[in-house]
């Protein structure tokens, strides 16, 4: 709670300091001054997510404009972020964007090293998965329940190359690429988070452990495991800017396949994404309306189990983890909604309340309302046989129900941006979940608007 009132504090100081700015300053965006050469936006990360606690560090995203001539548009655009959390995450990344390395040719390189000491585990299948948020927020020092039962370690390594050339201009474009996950999965390391301490204690037992012990999850795949992706696919954009865009579509096809001979395990698959977004201007330049609506399922082979929580988007945006919390479905628990095949939507209303030049840069807040949904489409296979008739005392009443019915995981919600020339943005969004199956709220500070 302390790590929350801080960074809500810090983001309304920022706010309020431009608020005071004088409105006689406010110009309107075909005003706004031009930006050239190099535009640098570093700030120290201190920021506040419900999936990963309270964030520090420090990021740095450089602009080069060139001579200004496609303003907002960039020329290069590099983004470094060291940064950590409370709840034992850390993001070592850098990426750079541009169309100027191969001319005619947007490319976009990614390295990363992203580690977790407590992800989000809730099992597969959505609502057969059964979340026991009451169980969660217990904790018995003599083993029974745990606040961390739903979650597992990770340390991923993720590399990119993702290259985009023109078909009919900028509006259609034909995409390729090479991504490299290496994950390494394990249980989370009780011993350490209880080292020195005197009370408050975590106990052994997790779900994950559960579904090993069952043989839910095969042992070859237990502890993770490195694979490459091929990705191909179009890209259609007619977006009048990229950042927050006012009207226009951005859809995209990709089409993956995973090789056992380009990864260390035994498996091979191929995976669909289909991603589809829409823009109004519903008052120009002030108020427009975004939806998304996405598809990402198996078309043949075996998917890990560690595979299986990510959100695949086309560059410059970054594959996320899985079906909820702050990049898909706000409100909901991340990772809530894993299964071979998913879908998810959003719809939000935006609207900027403040335009303003502060220190030679350009600035505008605006405010944000969305109603976000998510479900399973294709089940993920797995051996359930295992699971005895009587769970322990010292575990949930259920933790799976083959017969639940899916149905859609909804979640509401509004936010608030900051946004710098265009396209350095600080978000914050606040969602509740619908049902407290999938949770209860979540607060995500942040950078971006979300689609």
């Amino acid at each position: 709670m302390k790590a929350k009132l801080l960074s809500f504090l810090l983001f309304s100081f920022a706010v309020t300091t431009l608020l005071a700015q004088d409105p006689d300053t406010t110009a309107r965006d075909k005003d706004e001054q031009v930006k050239t050469g190099f535009s640098l936006g570093g700030v120290p990360v201190v920021a506040y997510n419900s999936d990963i606690g309270f964030q520090y560090g420090a990021l740095v995203n450089l602009y080069w404009f060139g001579d200004g001539s496609r303003y907002p548009m960039y020329d290069h655009s590099v983004y470094l972020e060291w940064s950590r959390t409370t709840k034992g995450n850390g993001i070592n990344q850098i990426t750079y964007d541009t169309d100027k390395l191969i001319p005619g040719i947007r490319s976009f390189f990614e390295a990363s090293y992203l580690t977790e000491k407590a992800l989000d585990f809730y099992g597969f299948n959505g609502y057969q998965a059964v979340y026991d948020l009451d169980f969660e927020d217990k904790t018995d020092i003599e083993g029974g329940a745990n606040r961390l039962y739903y979650r597992h370690s990770r340390q991923l390594l993720r590399l990119k190359a993702d290259f985009q050339g023109e078909i009919i201009g900028q509006k259609l474009r034909w995409l390729g690429g090479v991504e490299y996950y290496g994950a390494r999965i394990d249980s989370v390391d009780v011993d350490g988070l209880n080292e020195g301490k005197k009370e408050d204690f975590l106990s052994y037992n997790s779900l994950y452990g559960n579904y090993l012990e069952y043989g839910m999850i095969p042992e070859d795949q237990a502890n993770g495991g490195g694979n490459t992706l091929l990705k191909a696919g179009l890209v259609y954009d007619t977006r009048d800017n990229e950042p927050n865009p006012f009207t226009g579509i951005w859809t995209e096809l990709q089409l993956h396949y995973s090789p056992s001979f380009l990864s260390n395990t035994d498996y091979s698959f191929t995976r669909i994404v289909l991603t589809h977004r829409q823009y109004f201007t519903l008052i120009p330049e002030w108020m427009s309306l975004a939806y998304r609506i996405s598809y990402q399922g198996k078309l043949s082979g075996e998917v890990p189990f560690y595979m299986l929580p990510y959100i695949f988007n086309t560059a410059p945006k970054l594959t996320e983890n899985g079906v909820g919390g702050a990049k898909t479905v706000r409100g909901i628990r991340r990772n809530r909604i894993v299964g071979d095949g998913f879908a998810f939507a959003n719809v939000e209303l935006r609207g900027k309340v403040l335009r303003t030049n502060v220190l030679n840069q350009n600035v505008y807040i605006a405010l944000s309302a969305f109603v976000d949904a998510g479900m399973v489409t294709q089940k993920y296979h797995f051996d359930a046989s295992g699971i005895p008739d009587q769970l322990p005392d010292n575990l949930p009443d259920k933790i799976i129900d083959l017969d639940a019915k899916e149905i859609p995981h909804l979640a509401f919600g509004g936010g608030v941006h900051l946004v710098l020339n265009q396209n350095f943005i600080i978000a914050v969004d606040y969602g509740f979940a619908a049902k407290k199956a999938d949770g209860d709220s979540g607060l995500y500070i942040g950078l971006s608007f979300l689609y």
